[in-house]
């Protein structure tokens, strides 16, 4: 049975109010993964605490980088039921894991960062490493990007 949209409103507004677009079914994962061009950002969403205070904190700051991704996606693991399932089909190799965060440059995973990897970090931690991977795998404009 899926989180009661009321307990998880603020949460996915966490993320929708910096910008990112919500993903809630499993056609506009695949509309996301297969129509951007450059690097896609897929953040796995959740309830849990290390969400809250790490991983959606730490993203938010990580585009506030000069280098980011070119489209930033959300799903919500728990609520989004069939489209966290898809967005997770995209992340070869990787056990499900909420929350979590991927890059996807033109539809190849090519990072990963796991619960495991965001639950022992504090929200700058995470955003010092998000915005090392952005510099390694996204173009900044008028760039070409060096990594993928």
């Amino acid at each position: 049975m899926p989180y009661s949209e009321l307990l998880i409103k603020p949460m996915r507004e966490d993320l929708t109010n910096a910008g990112i677009e919500e993903a809630r079914t499993p056609e506009l994962v695949d509309e996301a993964v297969n129509g951007t061009t450059g690097t896609l950002m897929v953040v796995v969403n959740s309830v849990c605490g290390c969400a809250a205070g790490k991983a959606r904190p730490g993203v938010v700051d990580a585009l506030r980088n000069d280098v980011r991704p070119a489209r930033t996606i959300t799903v919500f693991a728990g609520a989004d039921i069939a489209a966290t399932d898809r967005a997770r089909s995209y992340f070869t190799g990787y056990p499900p894991s909420s929350p979590s965060i991927a890059l996807l440059k033109n539809g190849k995973l090519v990072y990963m960062m796991e619960r495991y990897q965001i639950e022992g970090r504090d929200a700058q931690q995470i955003s010092a490493e998000l915005k090392k991977a952005f510099d390694l795998f996204c173009q900044a404009p008028g760039q070409m990007a060096t990594g993928g």
